[in-house]
């Protein structure tokens, strides 16, 4: 390689997908717009939502976005980040235009989007997270994300419903698979912290914590004019550790997040295949998110 090529970043050789990933789809909720748009940059994954013209996505590299990602062991070799299939891209990818995961598909029509993405290893070869070294040996996984994304359901309001598919390749005898089924990175305003007791369908305030709790999460605006959470009617296999639903604050990035975990441990192979979730992201009011979590909280019960 030519010396000059060295000091290119490396989002410059990334194999760019002929298939567009600019598109949105657009409804009405709570009486007030709502517009989901992905951009090629992060090969079809979520770079904005708004609703009432505010932003809930905080998007900057190709990691703070509303998206989905894989953590996974390499022959028993467990490290977060160090074998990270990610939607929107790799860190490598910083702030460039380009994404290493590759676009296959996607249609944004009747208000319904759907995408189908091979996910780039979070980390490139050679590179550590925590001083772990990366288990990847490439930028490019074999690993696909599908998701479909409606806004809206019936009888429904504040309510976007998202689906996510993982196909996981026979790429090597994992025994440990994190799934984050869905995270959505948000401006620093979004600073109160809730979890919705199921029990007597309130929002109570959580203090300043990173972490997961089995309880769905809600990030509130102080006055709580804007606020959105996750909900999961899926439930994991028997024996399987319970829906972890984190929240994170990044103090010197100055963007805090929401996600909604599932994880497969065992002492034989997992299954190479699919692995789907549904999801529910509710988006308002705070007020807003607690009658939606209330509502699906209702639908599931007993699941």
């Amino acid at each position: 390689m030519k010396a000059w090529l060295l000091l290119l970043p490396l989002w410059a050789f990334a194999q760019t997908s002929s298939i567009s990933g600019d598109a949105e789809i657009s409804g009405t909720i709570g009486g007030k717009p709502l517009v989901i748009r992905t951009t090629s940059r992060l090969a079809g994954a979520i770079d904005s939502v708004k609703w009432d013209g505010v932003e809930f996505i905080n998007s900057h590299d190709h990691g703070r976005q509303l998206q989905s990602a894989i953590n996974a062991d390499v022959d028993g070799i467990y490290h977060v980040e160090c074998f990270n299939p990610t939607e929107a891209g790799s860190v490598v990818d910083a702030l460039g235009p380009k994404s290493t995961s590759r676009l296959e598909f996607l249609s944004a029509k009747d208000g319904v989007l759907e995408t189908r993405t091979r996910m780039a290893f979070w980390l490139a070869p050679g590179m550590q997270s925590h001083g772990q070294p990366a288990q990847n040996r490439v930028l490019l996984s074999d690993h696909v994300l599908a998701k479909q994304v409606r806004i809206g359901r019936p009888g429904m309001d504040h309510v976007i419903d998202y689906k996510v598919t993982f196909t996981v390749p026979d790429d090597g005898p994992h025994k440990i698979l994190q799934f984050e089924a869905l995270t959505g990175y948000m401006p620093e305003g979004f600073s109160t912290e809730f979890a919705f007791d199921t029990k007597t369908s309130t929002l109570v305030a959580l203090p300043r914590k990173n972490g997961e709790i089995r309880n769905p999460v809600v990030l509130s605006t102080p006055d709580g004019s804007r606020a959105m959470g996750v909900f999961t009617p899926s439930r994991p296999p028997v024996g399987q550790p319970p829906v972890g639903y984190g929240r994170f604050k990044f103090e010197h990035d100055k963007v805090v997040k929401w996600n909604c975990v599932f994880r497969l441990r065992q002492a034989e192979p997992i299954k190479a295949g699919d692995y789907s979730y549904q999801l529910y992201v509710v988006i308002g009011t705070r007020e807003d998110c607690r009658s939606a979590l209330s509502a699906l909280t209702r639908e599931f019960a007993g699941r």
